[in-house]
């Protein structure tokens, strides 16, 4: 399988938005996210890494 978990990386942590994730998308508001489970979500963060090897996407957030 090729999902990948996707993180917001706060105060230096990193803290878990959701697992299985099938789809992340930049849009006007943040990022969109869904996974195999889950409805859609949508997360004012930008894209800050992907690393494929691990299946892990980290998200940052201005806030």
């Amino acid at each position: 399988m090729c999902q990948s978990d996707v993180y917001l990386l706060k105060n230096g942590k990193e803290e878990e938005l959701m697992r299985d994730v099938i789809l992340v998308e930049p849009c006007p508001e943040g990022v969109r996210i869904q996974g195999f489970f889950e409805p859609p979500r949508v997360i004012n963060a930008k894209i800050s890494r992907i690393d494929l090897l691990k299946h892990k996407v980290i998200l940052t957030s201005d806030e």
